[in-house]
């Protein structure tokens, strides 16, 4: 018994720091808003691609599902991968280190299938670093602070470069530079996210608990619990909300409610600042209120973006205030994506449940999603993506009433 003590304790890592941990997570956001700087870039370059490969819109969309579906597939490979062989930092590096370079060979395509073979690496690549990273996460903080530190994790990084920056400074380059010349330069940003979490970022390991007793469950019907199934169904409705606006609000808007371009692009760019500012609030407050109170809650509120522009006089004086405060449905990303699943399985099948409950939601949401849209609004009208992201939203938080509270101080009053 004693040397099995002596055994297990071998197993648990050093304490880490609070500075060092507040360094990792700041470098983990930053490497997966990289990650979503890359996988944007097509869709803010298509005017530039679309002329020189001579794209379809079904060939567009293609490239869009191309990443999404490889992207789910990867969630839960290398979830279960780095569940069962440990070596988390090692697998960052390694996806890291493809999409950047995925990102380059996206800039030598001189055809559609070509780029759909890149975007399809990019994907594979990508799909892995969300559960990694968040799984090293719950890893590194305790359990009082994941909320905060989720996302700080997964949202701020992303939204800050993926939603804010992006459009802003791949049009730019690719104006200047053309647009081959720009997917050769986003892939330097990756290449030093890979310097800079094999410098800052730990790897803490597995606890001891588990590898030393041998009785981590490895089937896969052990992920398939409520919450988990819930958050997979959370995913899929809110990812697809996520991906209709972004391909259909702005020609709704332009088309439809008669805005400029600029008055457009200024709308977007609320959305992305509504993303950042709440990226890390929202989470954290389901530190205090609660998992479930939080997630129903923001989920309501995501309904009033697109009902304002379908409703509201259409002008950016009227239209921010109502598209900041719909899009904060954002910051409840983070709970149903990593904290409850978490929370639910714990840390031995962390990494497969997150990928578990990111594949589905790009699955479904991302890649049928906006294609569902797109059919019911060739069959109807340009509004009808609108109503749907409305449906979406409230349907999230119908679905939001029967999950089970995770969040440690809510159940330990409970």
């Amino acid at each position: 018994m004693a040397a099995y003590s002596r055994e297990a304790q071998s197993l648990i890592p050093a304490p880490i720091s609070v500075r060092a941990t507040t360094i990792a997570i700041i470098v983990l956001s930053l490497n997966f808003g990289v990650v979503f700087f890359d996988r944007n870039a097509v869709g803010f370059l298509v005017p530039f691609l679309q002329a020189d490969l001579k794209l379809s819109n079904t060939q567009i969309g293609g490239l869009a599902a191309a990443l999404a579906f490889s992207w789910a597939l990867s969630g839960y490979v290398i979830g279960h991968l780095v569940d069962r062989h440990g070596r988390r930092k090692l697998a960052l590096i390694a996806a890291t280190l493809v999409f950047s370079l995925s990102s380059f060979i996206s800039g030598l395509a001189w055809s559609f299938m070509s780029l759909f073979v890149a975007r399809l690496a990019m994907g594979f690549a990508e799909g892995g670093v969300l559960p990694v990273s968040q799984s090293l996460t719950t890893r590194l903080v305790s359990e009082r602070r994941r909320g905060l530190a989720m996302g700080m994790m997964q949202a701020f990084g992303s939204n800050l470069f993926g939603a804010m920056l992006a459009p802003v400074v791949l049009i730019a380059l690719a104006t200047h530079f053309g647009w081959r010349m720009t997917f050769y330069l986003t892939a330097i940003p990756g290449l030093s996210c890979v310097a800079l979490i094999a410098w800052l970022v730990p790897d803490p390991g597995d606890p001891a608990q588990g590898r030393a007793d041998g009785t981590r469950d490895k089937r896969v019907v052990s992920l398939f619990r409520r919450n988990v199934v819930l958050c997979c169904v959370i995913a899929s409705l809110l990812v697809a909300y996520n991906s209709t606006c972004w391909y259909f609000v702005p020609l709704f808007l332009t088309k439809v409610r008669g805005l400029s371009t600029a008055e457009m692009g200024w709308l977007v760019a609320v959305l992305g600042l509504s993303a950042v500012v709440t990226s890390m609030p929202v989470p954290a407050l389901s530190d205090r209120w609660g998992r479930k109170p939080v997630m129903i809650l923001f989920a309501l509120l995501g309904a009033i973006m697109p009902l304002s522009a379908l409703a509201l006089p259409a002008s950016f004086a009227v239209l921010a205030v109502p598209f900041f405060v719909g899009w904060t449905v954002l910051g409840i990303f983070p709970i149903f994506m990593a904290i409850i699943p978490v929370e639910t399985v714990g840390m031995a099948g962390a990494a497969r449940a997150l990928g578990l409950v990111v594949g589905c939601g790009e699955m479904i949401g991302g890649a049928l999603g906006p294609i569902g849209a797109g059919i019911v609004a060739d069959h109807t009208n340009q509004s009808a993506p609108l109503w749907i992201m409305a449906g979406l939203s409230l349907g999230a938080a119908v679905v939001a009433l029967f999950v089970r509270e995770t969040a440690p101080r809510r159940r330990r009053r409970g």
